[in-house]
């Protein structure tokens, strides 16, 4: 078995959190198509390649854009992520390379989370991680946007808690916003601020379980480099990592 397939502790986890079958048709064999979909995910490789054991690839690349478009995916993650007890909440940002081949949506640019720049295209995943460097929020946009902005979004649809980021999140608006859910903002402010904020060091150093999170979620091939013409698509294949993160978790946990 593939380092990507999954074992049957783990598809003790996943396997109940997937939709029942529907009447009619006989759905493919479930566990064989997202072991599927985690190969894919894993090697980078065209869903054209996909090993024959894992049977027709034209089933398993339409079961995750199927599942992608109506939210599945990233309810799934969202299931095991409410497993939290989310104590402390870190928050960062990394930009992911598009591949040219991306950019093929009809509905292209910020419609799709994409980005353009000297450096071509990209997108920016956002991501929040619990004491325990698990993800428990995900989200995506064009490579330009600001970490400012799009940080109440992320934090809004989680319980108020510490919340512990880098200069690059430094706003008064954002340390406002987060003490008004009754949580406490733990952000030091930028050098040119004239009346400086500071973080205790054994707090900031725990900044570095979000950055262990982004290192972990790219050793997804398919993730490292954006292939998906489509933002859901993209954000659907980000929560099947997380959710193979969250699942060795608590495998490894039992």
């Amino acid at each position: 078995m593939a380092g990507y397939d999954l074992s049957d502790e783990e598809w003790a986890i996943v396997g109940p959190l997937l939709p029942g079958p529907g009447k009619g048709k006989r759905r493919v064999d479930d566990r064989r198509v997202v072991s599927g979909i985690f190969s894919v995910l894993k090697t980078g490789a065209p869903w054209r390649d996909l090993p024959e054991h894992y049977g027709p690839d034209t089933t398993v690349s339409n079961r995750f854009n199927r599942w992608a478009r109506r939210g599945i995916w990233l309810k799934i993650f969202e299931e095991l992520a409410a497993r939290s007890p989310q104590s402390m909440q870190l928050i960062d940002s990394s930009i992911i390379r598009a591949h040219q081949h991306a950019a093929g949506a009809k509905k292209g640019g910020a419609d799709q989370a994409l980005g353009r720049s000297r450096g071509g295209l990209t997108t920016k995943i956002h991501a929040v991680v619990d004491q325990d460097g698990l993800p428990v929020k995900l989200a995506n946009t064009p490579g330009q946007a600001s970490d400012k902005a799009t940080a109440p979004l992320l934090l809004g649809a989680l319980p108020p808690a510490m919340v512990i980021a880098d200069r690059g999140y430094d706003s008064m608006g954002l340390a406002t916003f987060v003490a008004e859910r009754g949580g406490v903002a733990q952000i030091p402010t930028q050098s040119r601020v004239r009346i400086q904020r500071s973080v205790p060091k054994e707090l900031y150093r725990q900044r570095n379980l979000v950055e262990r999170f982004f290192c972990k979620l790219k050793q997804f091939r398919h993730i490292a480099t954006r292939f998906e013409k489509h933002a859901t698509n993209f954000l659907a294949a980000i929560a099947l990592a997380a959710t193979r993160i969250w699942v060795k978790a608590i495998e490894s946990a039992s």
